[in-house]
């Protein structure tokens, strides 16, 4: 079995296996390196969120405003993804791809927050709240020792994110005919049931991106790989704002 396995797409089984081993101490990725480029790539995020967040709220009423971020919202997701992509087929070009889909899913992020914050005022800073603190908790746990990504571990939240992430596809299609699995997206036990469980697991596996950055310094792994960790550990932070996003708005509607 190789060593490491995420249920990141972004960081994924043999990721670091495959770029080698740096040529030397100072090309290789370490933790501290693979910390400031996360935080670069959130501040990214966060001016280009600000772009379509001011956008919403300058516009002169909620119709307007929607019209306004809605090619924002859209193309930021649409080109976040396809850079995304990008970047985990070519992981030696995140130097370049991960700042680019940071400001791309910024004008998105910046764009639903916005929608969200109009429905429910002050969930925004709620859900930024909960996912620093799930953060740095879970940063903290894993340090400590008290929380390890082991075989069996991996192995659950693996499994449990790849069910999720069929049922948001199948979601997807049945909603192209106008149709959506019942219950789940609604506000009842149900529906804060599902968002619970899913915001558990996208909070898990930040404790898998943990260990394979970890792994990534002991392996000595190119310096570029930095980057890439980095953007794979965007992309767990953005899913789980996302999630607690939907959790706190069905709490608000329950």
């Amino acid at each position: 079995m190789a060593f490491f396995k995420s249920s990141n797409p972004a960081l994924g089984e043999e990721t670091f296996a495959k770029q080698g081993v740096a040529s030397s101490s100072s090309n290789a990725m370490t933790m501290q390196g693979t910390a400031n480029k996360t935080a670069l790539l959130l501040l990214l995020a966060c001016c280009s969120a600000l772009w379509t967040w001011n956008i919403f709220f300058n516009a002169l009423d909620i119709e307007s405003a929607r019209g306004a971020v809605a090619p924002w919202m859209i193309g930021g997701a649409i080109g976040g993804f396809i850079v995304a992509m990008i970047t985990i087929f070519k992981q030696d070009w995140a130097y370049i791809t991960a700042p680019i889909y940071a400001v791309l899913e910024g004008l998105f992020l910046g764009a639903i927050s916005a929608y969200f914050e109009a429905a429910y005022g002050g969930i925004v800073i709620q859900a930024v709240l909960l996912t620093l603190t799930t953060f740095v908790a879970l940063l903290v746990l894993y340090k400590t020792g008290l929380v390890r990504a082991t075989e069996n571990f991996k192995l659950i939240v693996t499994s449990a994110t790849g069910g999720i992430a069929l049922v948001y596809l199948v979601n997807m299609i049945m909603g192209m005919f106008g149709m959506k699995i019942p219950y789940i997206h609604e506000s009842g036990v149900i529906g804060i049931g599902f968002s619970l469980l899913v915001t558990g697991i996208a909070a898990l596996n930040l404790v898998m991106d943990f260990d394979f950055i970890e792994e990534g310094e002991k392996q000595q792994a190119p310096k570029f790989m930095e980057w890439y960790a980095a953007f794979g550990l965007m992309v767990t932070l953005v899913w789980l704002y996302l999630e607690f996003l939907k959790l706190l708005s069905k709490l608000r509607n329950d």
